[in-house]
């Protein structure tokens, strides 16, 4: 599947456009991550774009999301690496993350949340505004961005990453697309 035709797939499955620029954002980060560990950076882009797919179908039971997505994913013919790195990447279904797409998924739906909020605090409310020590000493705030599971994030370890590389890493993904999310 190209991207042209997965964005289209989205935009038909989700109504919120926060959600969707959700997706945008997870998208760049999977493929910034992608070209750091030099992997496939369509196939990981595709993951990032289409992970939260059955949003919308599945919001009020959040135990089938991301089952519901894979299925949907299987359906329009992707790759058996992104449509189980999509089912891993809900927390609720402890499926273990076998492959660097996997661990990549899971711990940067959290971080663009986090780098959202971040930027939204900001008088700016832009990403420009934003640098990795921020990022890190809003990370230790329990209170901000509650939402962006830090112990989800802290798994970028299992890539072998640290917080602050995966941070940096991230925010200059989303700071590349920044007119596209409107930030």
């Amino acid at each position: 599947m190209k991207r042209t035709e997965a964005l289209k797939e989205l935009k038909e499955n989700l109504s919120n456009k926060n959600l969707i620029n959700h997706c945008l954002a997870v998208e760049a980060v999977m493929r910034r991550l992608a070209r750091y560990f030099d992997e496939d950076v369509e196939k990981w882009g595709l993951a990032g774009l289409l992970h939260d797919i059955d949003y919308d179908r599945t919001k009020d039971n959040p135990e089938i999301h991301s089952i519901e997505g894979a299925e949907m994913l299987s359906e329009l013919g992707l790759p058996e690496d992104v449509i189980y790195a999509v089912k891993a990447h809900n927390p609720s279904h402890e499926l273990p993350r076998e492959s660097l797409m996997d661990k990549a998924l899971y711990a940067a739906d959290p971080l663009t949340g986090l780098i959202v909020a971040g930027a939204l605090i900001k008088p700016e409310k832009k990403l420009s505004a934003l640098d990795v020590p921020f990022l890190l000493n809003r990370f230790n705030e329990k209170s901000f961005a509650r939402g962006a599971n830090r112990e989800t994030m802290k798994t970028c370890s299992e890539m072998g990453l640290s917080l602050e590389e995966f941070m940096g890493l991230g925010l200059e993904a989303m700071q590349e697309i920044a007119a596209d999310l409107n930030l």
